[in-house]
């Protein structure tokens, strides 16, 4: 890394939102929510969109058996799995909620499994998930269908079950492969478990094997990111999510603090890591796709880079867009593009307000005509690395100020503002976060007294 990119790697160092949304959740403004508008507008979102493009669900399964000191994730430690039945049960309670709410029955296009650990339960509870989820639905030819399984749980059971049921597309939980930096982790699975669950996928018919990374991990060093690496581009999953750690213990409690500062790679270190783990992706034939994510020529996801579909949400980046997702689960986060709501975050409380038949949202957002207006920019600049605002109906004054907040960012060469668009060029797309800030206007009209996001970089 030559001294003018660790310069302005320390330069732009600082905490910044991923920008899954736009607003960010810090800065939704909750007072102003009201839970009979945001049906009203579920509804005209439902009307919209279901007929051209259907709708999208997110289904959070909070349960893990072991808690993984780097989750960042809402989740639920236990290994009492009588747990799996009264979750299942509010789930499609909460379901029949929406379907009571839409004005049609709804036509589904996306599904994705997250958690917590969705191989936590039984392949026939999911079965029973799936089939009631579907049962007054309808579920399109081309839907994509995944789920984030752990190698440690994830039985040819629930690949076969899941396969059956259309999913094409399983996300697996590495981290890294080093033994040191696993225990530290709480995360022990070594690369034999990890290709037998790979290719017990392959050959049901999985067509689509995604590996999450983490870099910036406790004790992690170049050499353990390239051994690790090397392990992961041998078993060729067709994505790799390869993502900064964040260490944020005053958030997220003791779970963070079986390590310290003193543990974790340095700034200039941590970046490092990154630059080694994306060099070998490259060598290894994988493609940057937007931020974050690497994929093989093959990949769906990498032909909706290259012709300009690729889409960002609160699952992250996906080839289809949707207007309305709906968020199942403790803590799931809804977005039905005009605002978003998020349920109750604890089981408890989550499962008591969908059984006294009540959406069990805790808090919103209603996105007023600015937040629209910078939120597709943002998503513009996330997917495709670059907007405009050539016509009247996507100007307003923020996107005045986020232009002259861009003009330093311009003399270091991150991006090239033209009379009616922002480029955001090669050397800048690895602050996108960054660049992205520069629009937040509800961010900059209320600087967070305290880090609330991770680093950018």
């Amino acid at each position: 890394m030559n001294p003018e990119s660790m310069s302005l790697l320390q330069k732009y160092n600082v905490a910044a939102p991923r920008y899954t949304s736009y607003p960010t959740v810090p800065y939704w403004d909750e007072a102003s929510f009201n839970e009979e508008e945001w049906k009203a507008l579920l509804r005209r979102s439902f009307r919209e969109s279901n007929d051209k493009e259907g709708i999208s669900i997110y289904i959070h399964l909070p349960f893990c058996e072991k808690l993984c000191t780097y989750c960042g994730c809402n989740k639920h430690i236990t290994v009492n799995h009588s747990v799996e039945t009264p979750y299942i049960s509010a789930l499609l309670q909460e379901w029949k909620l929406y379907l009571n709410a839409f004005d049609g029955k709804p036509r589904i296009t996306e599904v994705h499994l997250g958690g917590g650990t969705p191989t936590f339960f039984s392949a026939e509870h999911l079965s029973q998930l799936m089939e009631g989820l579907f049962e007054n639905a309808t579920l399109l030819p081309d839907a994509a269908l995944s789920f984030e399984g752990h190698p440690g749980n994830t039985t040819p059971a629930h690949l076969q079950l899941l396969y059956r049921l259309g999913f094409r597309r399983i996300s697996l939980g590495i981290q890294d492969f080093d033994p040191k930096v696993q225990d530290m982790i709480n995360r022990v699975q070594d690369a034999d478990t990890v290709e037998a669950v790979v290719r017990q996928a392959r050959t049901i018919g999985f067509t689509s094997v995604n590996f999450d990374l983490i870099y910036g991990l406790p004790l992690q060093t170049v050499q353990t990111v390239e051994d690790t690496i090397r392990k992961v581009t041998l078993l060729r999953p067709d994505r790799i999510s390869f993502y900064s750690y964040a260490h944020v213990p005053w958030i997220k409690g003791v779970g963070q603090r079986k390590y310290d500062e003193a543990d974790l790679p340095k700034e200039g270190e941590k970046r490092r890591l990154y630059e080694t783990g994306k060099a070998l992706f490259v060598e290894a034939g994988y493609t940057e796709i937007g931020m974050d994510h690497f994929a093989l020529p093959a990949d769906e996801l990498y032909h909706a880079r290259n012709n300009g579909t690729l889409h960002r949400n609160f699952m992250g980046y996906t080839v289809l867009h949707t207007s309305l997702l709906v968020g199942l689960g403790a803590s799931s986060i809804g977005d039905n593009w005009y605002a978003y709501v998020q349920n109750e975050k604890r089981i408890a409380d989550y499962q008591e307000k969908v059984r006294q038949g009540k959406f069990p949202v805790v808090r919103g957002h209603l996105l007023n005509e600015e937040d629209l207006l910078i939120r597709g920019h943002i998503h513009n600049l996330m997917c495709r690395f670059s907007t405009t605002w050539r016509k009247a109906d996507t100007q307003c004054d923020a996107i005045v100020d986020g232009i002259e907040r861009l003009q330093e960012l311009e003399r270091d060469g991150l991006v090239d503002v033209l009379p009616d668009r922002i480029v955001v060029t090669p050397q800048g797309r690895t602050f996108i976060r960054n660049i992205c800030m520069a629009f937040d206007a509800r961010l900059w009209r209320k600087l967070p007294a305290s880090q609330l996001f991770s680093s950018a970089i």
